[in-house]
């Protein structure tokens, strides 16, 4: 007799059935790749999660992870859940949102979520403007390269670099604004008036940000590229620049709001990325919450109010 194939048979209990937390917890381990990596972000020792995973597990009745040093991977079983569970985070998402619907006031937490360098500089600023506005709300910055969830709820609000294609998600503004090369005072004394981009020192992204802008947009430009400086943190690269490593693309309104800087633009043209755009960007539901409205629109309108 042939032996069964596993992906044939179903959990032996359905997932409305398993409880809520533990799948929540088990999507946090999917989503990072490891048990101990998971753990902070829940709160929870590693033995805690170690535990509960298995006490899932047996009650799914298969094995939902293969363990290793390097961390965990999915068994085909545990592959068949990650989706449905992920849309089951969304809905639980959606339902605490309809219940907060019924609050008219704008006041209480709103969570915004950018890139490292926004949040320093675009977002501190804007933080000042909203409590004038509306001193009820409490601003959560989320800085990190990495793209929050939204429909799940991981932020209400987004600022990020490319429009997005998810069918869950509301633009709420899209802003444009130019970018410049930008060196330090000392640099573009050494480089001279009209400089040849292929002598400049150029910052780049580390490898494993290679696909964030400007590494495509500088390799398209000039193949073949070397930059002389990388890091992983925007903030750093900034760092890097005002030392006179080298020369940096940055956004002219993120660079008309870095403090005491002697960071000054060259003239060299980026053609077709001389211009960039900002979108704002949250899921539906949340906008339908007063105080998440209340936030967009002036983030919007302070986005506007800088290019």
């Amino acid at each position: 007799m042939d032996s069964e194939n596993p992906l044939d048979r179903a959990p032996t209990v359905p997932l409305a059935g398993l409880p809520w937390d533990d799948l929540r917890l088990f999507l946090a381990v999917v989503e990072v790749g490891s048990i101990n990596q998971a753990a902070p972000k829940l709160g929870l020792g590693q033995a805690t999660v170690s535990r509960r995973l298995s006490e899932l597990e047996a009650t799914v009745g298969h094995a939902l992870f293969v363990r290793s040093v390097s961390g965990v991977t999915l068994t085909p079983i545990g592959q068949q859940m990650v989706e449905p569970i992920k849309r089951m985070a969304e809905c639980a998402n959606e339902v605490s949102r309809a219940v907060a619907h019924g609050d008219s006031r704008v006041e209480g937490m709103v969570r915004v979520t950018a890139a490292p360098v926004v949040c320093a500089t675009l977002l501190v600023q804007f933080a000042a403007r909203l409590r004038d506005v509306h001193p009820g709300i409490q601003l959560e910055v989320l800085s990190t390269v990495r793209y929050l969830d939204l429909p799940r709820g991981e932020a209400d609000l987004a600022v990020r670099a490319v429009k997005e294609r998810h069918a869950d998600l509301t633009s709420v503004a899209r802003v444009s604004y130019a970018n410049h090369v930008y060196v330090s005072r000392k640099l573009a004394k050494r480089l001279g008036s009209n400089p040849v981009p292929r002598d400049v020192p150029w910052l780049a992204w580390s490898s494993e940000l290679d696909h964030m802008v400007p590494n495509p947009q500088l390799r398209a430009w000039m193949p073949g590229l070397q930059p002389a400086f990388t890091a992983d943190n925007y903030l750093v690269l900034i760092q890097a620049a005002e030392a006179g490593v080298g020369a940096i693309v940055l956004a002219d309104p993120i660079a008309g709001l870095l403090h005491k800087t002697n960071l000054v633009p060259l003239e060299i043209v980026l053609g077709e990325y001389q211009k960039s755009e900002t979108h704002i960007v949250a899921a539906a539901s949340a906008l339908r919450l007063p105080k998440v409205r209340a936030v967009a629109d002036e983030l919007a309108a302070y986005f506007r109010s800088i290019v």
